[in-house]
Parts: C-alpha cells; structure tokens; sequence
C-alpha cells in the first residue's frame, strides 16, 4: 500500500512516535483536535474498521491507548477513543487508526 501511514510505519515519512511494537505504532496527530491527540496505527494495512479479521488487534489498539493516556497524564482526567470508518464518518486515511484524545473536555455530541 501507499498510503501516508504505511509510509511512516516504513520510516518513509518522519513522524512524532510516542509509541511503537511489532503489531502498531503511536504517533502524535499532526492537526490535533485536542492538547493530546495521538493516533493508534496498525502496522499491517486495513482499509476500513470492518476489513480487520484479527479482532485481537483492535483489543490491543484499545489496550494501548489507555496505556498511552496514563504516559500522557490524562488517564484519569479523562480521554476519548475515536475511530472514524468511512468518509461520512470523517476518516480521511484510508487506514484503520485510532484517535486518543484528551487533556481538555469534551464536548457532546461529537462532530
């Protein structure tokens, strides 16, 4: 695949990694929405939210989203989990991905 996250998971493309293992890497959103805004990729390359057969995976993405909000210092402060399929949705990457947002307060509804 080309796309831009597939480029910074080959280090093609220079990214701000707060976060990185075999299966996903962190990186901080370079138009952040919030004072903390991360995205939670999968290394492997999944178009849409329903693509993913390893449902392991979006455990894990959660699991390490939390984690990250407590390095980030929002952990119990509060944090949103965002994760847009499809262009109505918002999702502008086609690349399954994970927004960690936090460190001011949310608004509801969003969008």
């Amino acid at each position: 695949m080309d796309c831009v996250f597939c480029k910074i998971v080959k280090k093609e493309m220079k990214s701000d990694k707060v976060y990185e293992d075999e299966d996903l890497i962190g990186i901080r959103d370079i138009n952040p929405q919030a004072p903390i805004h991360i995205l939670i990729i999968p290394k492997k390359h999944f178009e849409k939210l329903h693509q993913i057969e390893e449902i392991h995976l979006l455990g894990k993405m959660i699991k390490i989203a939390y984690e990250i909000a407590e390095k980030e210092g929002i952990l119990n402060s509060g944090y949103r989990i965002v994760i847009n399929t499809n262009r109505d949705a918002g999702q502008s990457v086609d690349h399954v991905h994970i927004h960690l947002l936090g460190g001011r307060i949310m608004r509801w509804p969003p969008g």
